[in-house]
């Protein structure tokens, strides 16, 4: 059983192909600067000797048509696959969901749930319509799956996803906390508990995907009942260039003072703020380099950091209850052995105990990084997002 994953960008698409009976990705890819003259594709396979091997192109690529054309002949030249039609389904990654909360069979009823949220999420859904609707044109026959990054989250009782705005704000104009990477949160919470023994029905832990893009979830009993993003990606956690949590009034204070327009905030909290706002580089690798040569503002850019997640980590261990574990993922998750070790200071009181010896390594598999007699296991694992759209795509249509 053949499935490819898609993950359709405004200007880039992410392709992996995966045999599920080993679970196994033959092939992957990514395609870039669609709408540009410099165009670029470039897929990594394996090849019938079972060897790594490359093919790349550069050229014009007008749009996602061109692109996923492009793509198919790549994979057909790399004999992973005869043609498209061949597949046993596709998987789409879909950013926001709004209140589906599993894996859709794709239909014209989805697509137009998927466009009707769009607002929500206009640089993401757009694209991931364009992607759906070209490989319907492409490959008919085949069917598409839509995993929604906001299902897993849709498990949060009311009282953890409504904001004390007027009632109306969420009956007519749908605000509510949604989250978000929760492919990823559900995806390493899975793994965590088999790694560990532990049914996943009564699994307890606190994820940490932590990226440009940070967020956290509070998981009891294998099911998400908080999490750290809001109505979109910009609450909760210190991000590369997103503020997270403020007192809302600042915004007010700020357009008033400095005659600021609503795009002039929304780029403001977006962009220019987070690691980047604080100490002006938003690659935690260089904060880190800054912070060590004497830089100032990059060791308060880092402190921030850690003080935000340690605050989640002792609001959701309140909620959880007894705690199993907490699970590092993502691109500084993984590994920045620094930031793990300041996300997991003077953390004793709550059963966290990290062993410096054991955090000294970046994960290429699964890590336990915490003490002997730690109350709290404490994981590192990668994160496969590609691979769980896969994994319930196959589930949905079988």
């Amino acid at each position: 059983m053949k499935i490819l994953v898609l993950n359709s960008g405004s200007s880039s698409i992410k392709f992996q192909l995966f045999k599920m009976e080993e679970n196994k990705s033959i092939a992957s890819g990514v395609i870039e600067q669609i709408g540009e003259l410099d165009s670029s594709i470039k897929i990594k396979f394996i090849d019938l000797n079972g060897e790594v091997s490359e093919l790349k192109r550069k050229s014009e690529i007008k749009n996602h048509l061109e692109a996923l054309e492009i793509m198919n002949s790549l994979l057909i030249e790399s004999k992973t696959i005869t043609d498209l039609n061949e597949l046993d389904g596709i998987g789409h990654r879909v950013v926001h969901g709004g209140t589906f909360s599993k894996p859709e069979i794709i239909d014209e009823n989805v697509e137009h749930e998927i466009e009707r949220i769009i607002p929500l999420a206009p640089l993401h859904n757009k694209a991931h319509l364009d992607g759906i609707r070209v490989i319907k044109k492409l490959c008919p026959n085949v069917k598409q799956v839509a995993v929604f990054d906001t299902a897993f989250h849709s498990t949060m009782p009311e009282y953890a996803y409504m904001y004390a705005l007027p009632y109306e704000a969420y009956e007519k104009d749908g605000v509510r906390k949604y989250g978000f990477h929760g492919t990823s949160h559900q995806f390493v919470s899975k793994e965590a508990a088999k790694y560990l023994g532990q049914d996943i029905n009564t699994f307890n832990a606190i994820t940490l995907h932590l990226g440009n893009g940070a967020s956290m979830a509070a998981i009891k009993n294998g099911k998400c009942i908080d999490t750290s993003m809001g109505l979109t990606p910009l609450e909760g956690l210190v991000m590369g260039t997103r503020s997270g949590d403020l007192d809302p009034a600042i915004l007010f204070y700020l357009a008033r003072k400095n005659n600021l327009s609503i795009e002039d905030l929304d780029i403001m909290l977006n962009k220019k703020s987070g690691l980047k706002g604080i100490c002006g580089s938003n690659d935690m690798r260089e904060v880190e380099k800054m912070a060590e040569e004497g830089d100032e503002k990059a060791q308060l850019a880092l402190d921030m950091f850690a003080y935000r997640i340690k605050k989640y980590i002792g609001s959701y261990s309140a909620i959880i209850g007894k705690l199993d574990c907490i699970i590092f993922t993502g691109g500084i998750g993984e590994n920045d052995i620094d930031t793990r070790l300041r996300c997991c200071a003077d953390l004793e009181n709550l059963g966290i105990n990290l062993d410096f010896q054991k955090n000294n390594y970046k994960a290429t598999e699964i890590l336990n990084i915490g003490k002997k007699d730690s109350n709290v296991k404490i994981l590192v694992i990668p994160t496969n997002e590609e691979l769980e759209i896969a994994i319930q795509t196959k589930k949905l249509l079988k």
